[in-house]
């Protein structure tokens, strides 16, 4: 069976390493299928679930990302995420909670630069909220 290495990594450490049969993330213009000798390719991913097939494994690995940077290459895929989480390391009340207190620095945002920061922000919360109901079948 072919394989293509894949590489998760935040700013603040490896998510996951390892080989996989084919690797599922949402691209900046939609959903992309990486499989192992893809054309080589860079482009942004928005906040989303990258899922991971492992090689010989019946489930996929989920990672969710906050946005980032997609490299692959025939037998490498990157992932570069600004921040990412492993699927069962997610929290529902922590991320809730954060998306509130964004909603609240928006409304008290005058700067356009804080508004767009705090615009990202709760984009990024919204769709980890999202994923986090998808992936606990909600």
């Amino acid at each position: 069976m072919t394989t293509i290495h894949v590489d998760v990594v935040s700013a603040e450490e490896s998510i996951f390493s390892g080989e996989a049969e084919f690797v599922v993330l949402p691209g900046e213009a939609g959903e992309l299928g990486i499989y192992p000798r893809h054309t080589p390719l860079i482009t942004r991913i928005k906040p989303g679930v990258v899922r991971i097939r492992q090689a010989g494994a019946s489930e996929e690995d989920q990672v969710f990302v906050a946005g980032g940077i997609l490299e692959v290459q025939p037998h490498v895929v990157t992932v570069l995420a600004d921040t990412a989480i492993r699927a069962k390391d997610l929290d529902e009340a922590k991320a809730s909670e954060s998306l509130r207190a964004a909603e609240e620095a928006r409304r008290k945002a005058t700067s356009d630069l804080e508004i767009a920061k705090v615009e990202a922000e709760i984009s990024a919360l919204a769709a980890q909220l999202a994923a986090i109901k998808k992936l606990r079948g909600r």
